[in-house]
C-alpha cells in the first residue's frame, strides 16, 4: 500500500499534466458538440433543471434576513462585530 502514497517522479508528473490538459481540450471540444445539437427546449429544460435545484434545499428563516457575512468579515479583520 505504500507504494501507492509515493510521489511521482518528474516524468510521472509531466506525463499526469500532459493526460490532463489533453482531456481539458477534449472535453471541451466535446462540451461544445453537445451543446450546438442541443435543441432550444433541451436547452431551456436544462436552464430550469439547474435553476431549480436552489430551491430543493429548504432555507432557514433566519438565514433570509442574516447570512453571517458581516460576522465572518469581522472575525477576519479581528474587530468588534457591529
Amino acid at each position: 500500500m505504500g507504494d501507492n502514497l509515493a510521489m511521482p517522479t518528474e516524468p510521472q508528473q509531466r506525463a499526469w499534466i500532459a493526460q490532463w490538459s489533453a482531456a481539458r481540450i477534449a472535453l471541451r471540444a466535446q462540451r461544445a458538440r453537445e451543446l450546438c445539437a442541443m435543441t432550444d427546449r433541451a436547452a431551456v429544460a436544462a436552464a430550469e433543471a439547474l435553476l431549480s435545484t436552489g430551491f430543493l434545499a429548504g432555507v432557514p428563516d433566519s438565514r433570509r434576513t442574516y447570512s453571517g457575512l458581516v460576522r465572518q468579515q469581522a472575525l477576519l479583520h479581528r474587530r468588534a462585530e457591529p
